[in-house]
């Protein structure tokens, strides 16, 4: 069984940075794609950005393009979410994702992923 636990989340202020962080419990094997989704309060979980630990592959929602940057660790099995230029609309429970299995090849999407954490809140006051 996997764990992932995010961190780094809080409250920050319109235009300011956060960084993320989610440690996979698992060591024996690298996994196949990480990933961020988030959901804001009353609307569906969506997604943010994703890495692909085979070529570093990463790709972006449209809403954080240019803003977010998500970066692996191999050596801790972590994945990072670099959060810069910060919008209220941004504010949402940020959730780890990563699968191990078989990848599909669609990163965008929940059903890619076999294993998530509890979520880390960001909050960002305008």
């Amino acid at each position: 069984q996997v764990q992932l636990v995010e961190s780094g989340g809080g409250l920050v202020q319109a235009g300011g940075s956060l960084r993320l962080s989610c440690a996979a419990s698992r060591r024996t094997s690298d996994p196949k794609a990480m990933a961020w989704f988030r959901q804001a309060t009353g609307k569906e979980r969506e997604f943010v950005a994703a890495l692909r630990w085979s070529d570093d592959g990463t790709y972006y929602a449209d809403s954080v393009k240019g803003r977010f940057t998500i970066t692996r660790d191999n050596a801790k099995s972590t994945t990072y979410l670099q959060m810069t230029s910060l919008r209220p609309e941004d504010t949402a429970v940020y959730y780890c994702a990563a699968v191990w299995g078989y990848l599909i090849g669609v990163l965008d999407r929940e059903y890619e992923y076999d294993y998530w954490g509890q979520g880390t809140p960001v909050t960002v006051s305008s």
